[in-house]
């Protein structure tokens, strides 16, 4: 199985997926009880791991946090759209957003918004404060819309690699 980008990518193989499915179920395992749980030794599983790292397919790890227990009960996704399409007005954008700690995602979109943003925030009057005393703030700003979020069915970052790469 190759990855779609061919260009200079290694070539992965089933083994290379199911490191990589183990891996981001939890990234805590250790080499020791992934080869244990593929039925294979030590050396192999952690070459793998070393070269899938190296060739950028795993690029970190992270701890998902559960944001309510941290007490950000809201998400909010807001579609931007700025004044002009400049370069300059598009780099200004991106560097201030990523000061922005509410700010978790910024895409770059098409359709009627220019960026997707998705905000974790405590409540309605955190996000009304970010909106106040930040976003609007910027000088560039075209429109905002706010899409508030009020359940979250799914919420991962977990791609099922053997079906989306068959």
């Amino acid at each position: 199985m190759c990855i779609r980008d061919r260009s200079t990518l290694m070539k992965l193989d089933n083994l290379d997926i199911e490191i990589m499915m183990i891996l981001q179920r939890d990234s805590d395992r250790t080499i020791k009880s992934i080869a244990e749980e593929m039925k294979l030794s030590t050396t192999p599983i952690f070459e793998r791991i070393k070269k899938l790292k190296k060739e950028g397919y795993i690029s970190n790890y992270v701890a998902r946090l559960d944001y309510k227990k941290l007490g950000l009960k809201q998400i909010v996704f807001v579609g931007i759209t700025l004044q002009g399409h400049t370069r300059s007005y598009l780099e200004k954008f991106v560097k201030e957003i990523q000061s922005f700690p509410e700010v978790t995602e910024c895409h770059r979109v098409s359709g009627n918004f220019d960026y997707l943003l998705k905000l974790v925030v405590a409540d309605i009057e955190s996000y009304e404060k970010f909106i106040i005393t930040k976003l609007t703030l910027m000088p560039y700003l075209g429109n905002v819309q706010s899409l508030i979020t009020l359940s979250t069915a799914k919420e991962t970052n977990e791609i099922d690699l053997e079906k989306l790469l068959a």
